[in-house]
């Protein structure tokens, strides 16, 4: 992503010691419409990538989903409500990582002893190679998700939630991976995350979109920030 073209849209208060500085954003961007890539080609590149990635990988989330069903008592699948695009909440599908006992909480928010007590063996699986988001394929083909965005949040996230509503971020829709997956993930404050997710939506474009799938599988191959570090 050009730290320039953003630099252009944001006006933003810099502060050496603090990282996390509050980002004003020009009113005239925020208001203005979505380029055509955001509003068609994005759309019909999720579409594509949606149903053939759903077809391809059909035999191993039932594999899965099996697997989950067979060393643990509950569904296959974790499903949530979620704030979507311009904060409209849908229902996000998850293969369930956790025991049924677990509190609903953010994954940040669990110390290493309650990782350890409440996620299931081949939870732990899933979460260091992320198969446990495949199953949001069926969101994005849906049209409730895309597969580069801001992260879908819960109500629980209200600080980020809030932020991505003043910033315009909530304008795109939320995405399986995102600018703030691949620069921290769970280890990164709330309001570097909604900086990140601001910064997405004001610069997004099919170049920024392929960088940071590429890097989301170095991310996931190298199993960085899964987990805040306590």
């Amino acid at each position: 992503m050009s730290e320039k073209s953003v630099a252009n849209q944001l006006v933003t208060r810099e502060d050496s010691s603090d990282p996390a500085s509050a980002t004003m954003i020009d009113h005239s961007v925020l208001n203005a419409g979505l380029g055509a890539y955001q509003e068609i080609w994005k759309r019909f590149f999720d579409i594509i990538f949606a149903v053939a990635g759903l077809v391809v990988c059909a035999i191993p989330m039932m594999i899965f989903a099996f697997l989950v069903r067979r060393t643990s008592p509950g569904p296959a699948f974790f499903r949530q409500l979620r704030a979507g695009r311009r904060g409209k909440m849908f229902v996000m599908y998850k293969f369930r990582s956790m025991y049924i006992e677990a509190p609903e909480k953010a994954n940040k928010d669990f110390t290493a002893e309650a990782r350890t007590q409440y996620i299931t063996r081949i939870g732990k699986f899933m979460r260091k190679t992320s198969i446990d988001e495949l199953p949001q394929m069926i969101n994005v083909l849906k049209g409730e998700m895309s597969f580069i965005g801001p992260r879908p949040l819960a109500r629980t996230d209200e600080t980020v939630l809030k932020l991505r509503a003043e910033s315009g971020a909530d304008r795109v829709r939320p995405g399986i991976s995102g600018l703030a997956q691949v620069n921290g993930r769970n280890e990164i404050s709330d309001e570097v995350k909604a900086k990140w997710d601001a910064d997405y939506a004001q610069s997004c474009s099919l170049t920024s979109d392929l960088k940071i799938v590429a890097r989301t599988i170095s991310e996931v191959a190298s199993q960085h920030g899964i987990n805040k570090q306590d």
